[in-house]
C-alpha cells in the first residue's frame, strides 16, 4: 500500500481509505448491512496496509457506526485513523450537537475520534455551522480529547463558498469530491490546490462517482479505452487519476464486495503521484467529456436525499433514468420500472425535501416528472 504524509502530524496515512456508505447489504435493503462480510472486507483491508475508515451518522440508516466499531475491535482500532462526521442537518437546536456527538462515541464505541468532519457543508448549512458556533464544539471537543482533527466535507455548488469555508477556520484536514467527470464540480480540482496551498490536507470522497465510472460500459466510451496501449480495470483508471495528484492526502472509496476491496488495493499499492501518461490524461479526459455528455443527471446515489416521504427510491430511478439514455434502452427500463418498482416515479408530489439535501443540486422533482412521462 502508498502512503502519505498527513502534514499536520508527519503520520503516514494509506492512500486508499475506506469508506463505509456503501457495505455489502441484506436482502437488497440499504440499512440491514451484512454485518459478517463487511467486518471481514475492514479487516482484510487493515490487514493489506489501510490504515484510514470512514463513515458518517446516516450511513446505512445508522448502521454503519455500529458495524465498523465492530470492525475495529479486537486490537483493530489501535492501527487505523478513525473518520466519523457530525450531521450538520440534524442539528434543529445547541441542544442536539453534544446528544448527536455523544450517540456517535456510544454506536462506535470508542473513546475518541480521530478525524472528526462537519458533514455536508453547502450553501445552507454553513449557515447553520455558524448559527450553532459548531467550530467552538469541535474546539471543545479536541481540548477534551474526544476528537484529534478536526475537518469539513464539502458539497456546495461553488469554488467561492469552499475557499470562504477554508478560510474561515483553522482546518486541520478537509474532505472534498473529486473524480475525472467531476474536475470542475463542487470545489474541483481548483479547491484541491487551493486547500493544499492554505495548508489544509484533502481527503477525496466519490473516485469511482459511486461505482458509475465501474459499471457496464456504453460502447462510446469502450472504443476511447480500447485505444489506450496500457489495459487497465475502470476502477483502476479512475483510482490511478485521483492518485495522479501529489496533493490528495488519501482517496475513499465504498466498497461493497471483497472482491472490489482486493482490487482497490492493489490498485493503490501501485498508483502514485504523477505515473500517469501524457497520452492516458488525453484519453481520460476525452471519456469525461463523452460520460458528461452521455448522463443526464450526476447522481453519485449518496443516499442524501433519502428517506422520501412517499417511499421512492429516488437514487434508483435516477440511475434508471440515466442507464436509459447511456445505454439506449428506455424500453426495457420502463418494463423494469413497470413491473418491479413501488412507488411508481408518478407518486413523487414534488415537496422538494430531497432537493434541499442534495450535494450534486439535482431538480429531483423534474427528474421524478420527467421519468414518469417517459417510462409510465
Amino acid at each position: 500500500m502508498n502512503y502519505r504524509v498527513f502534514s499536520k502530524t508527519g503520520e503516514k496515512i494509506s492512500l486508499l481509505g475506506f469508506g463505509c456508505m456503501r457495505l455489502p447489504v441484506l436482502g437488497g435493503v440499504h440499512e440491514k448491512i451484512d454485518e459478517a462480510e463487511s467486518v471481514k472486507m475492514i479487516r482484510y483491508a487493515i490487514d493489506n496496509g489501510v490504515n484510514y475508515v470512514d463513515t458518517a451518522y446516516m450511513y446505512h440508516g445508522g448502521n454503519s457506526e455500529i458495524v465498523l466499531g465492530k470492525a475495529l475491535k479486537d486490537g483493530y482500532r489501535e492501527k487505523v485513523l478513525l473518520a466519523d462526521k457530525f450531521p450538520i442537518v440534524f442539528a434543529k437546536t445547541a441542544e442536539d450537537v453534544p446528544r448527536i456527538f455523544d450517540e456517535q462515541l456510544k454506536r462506535l464505541d470508542v473513546d475518541c475520534i480521530d478525524m472528526y468532519l462537519m458533514h455536508n457543508i453547502h450553501e445552507g448549512s454553513w449557515n447553520t455551522v455558524k448559527n450553532l458556533d459548531l467550530m467552538a464544539f469541535f474546539n471543545e471537543k479536541q481540548a477534551q480529547g474526544l476528537i484529534k482533527h478536526k475537518g469539513f466535507s464539502y458539497h456546495g455548488g461553488t469554488f467561492d463558498l469552499f475557499k470562504e469555508v477554508i478560510d474561515a477556520f483553522p482546518w486541520d484536514f478537509c474532505q472534498i469530491q473529486l473524480n475525472y467527470m467531476d474536475v470542475k464540480v463542487q470545489a474541483g480540482v481548483e479547491g484541491l490546490k487551493y486547500a493544499v496551498s492554505k495548508g489544509v490536507p484533502v481527503v477525496i470522497m466519490e473516485p469511482l462517482k459511486g461505482g458509475k465510472l465501474t459499471d457496464v460500459l456504453p460502447e462510446s466510451i469502450r472504443k476511447y479505452w480500447d485505444g489506450v496501449e496500457i489495459k487497465r480495470t475502470p476502477a483502476e483508471r479512475a483510482l490511478r487519476w485521483v492518485a495522479n495528484f501529489p496533493e490528495v492526502l488519501t482517496m475513499l472509496s465504498g466498497m461493497s464486495t471483497f472482491e472490489q476491496t482486493e482490487e482497490n488495493i492493489r490498485v493503490l499499492s501501485d498508483a502514485d503521484a504523477n505515473m500517469l501518461s501524457e497520452n492516458e490524461l488525453s484519453v481520460i479526459a476525452k471519456v469525461a467529456d463523452e460520460y458528461n455528455k452521455l448522463s443526464p443527471y450526476s447522481c453519485t446515489a449518496c443516499r442524501y436525499c433519502m428517506p422520501c416521504p412517499v417511499g421512492l427510491d429516488i437514487p434508483g430511478l435516477i440511475e434508471m433514468r440515466n442507464e436509459a439514455t447511456i445505454f439506449e434502452c428506455p424500453e426495457k427500463i420502463s418494463f423494469a420500472i413497470q413491473s418491479f418498482i413501488r412507488p411508481l416515479p408518478s407518486t413523487c408530489e414534488a415537496c422538494k425535501a430531497c432537493e434541499e439535501k442534495c450535494p450534486q443540486h439535482l431538480p429531483i422533482a423534474d427528474i421524478m416528472a420527467e421519468s414518469a412521462e417517459m417510462f409510465e
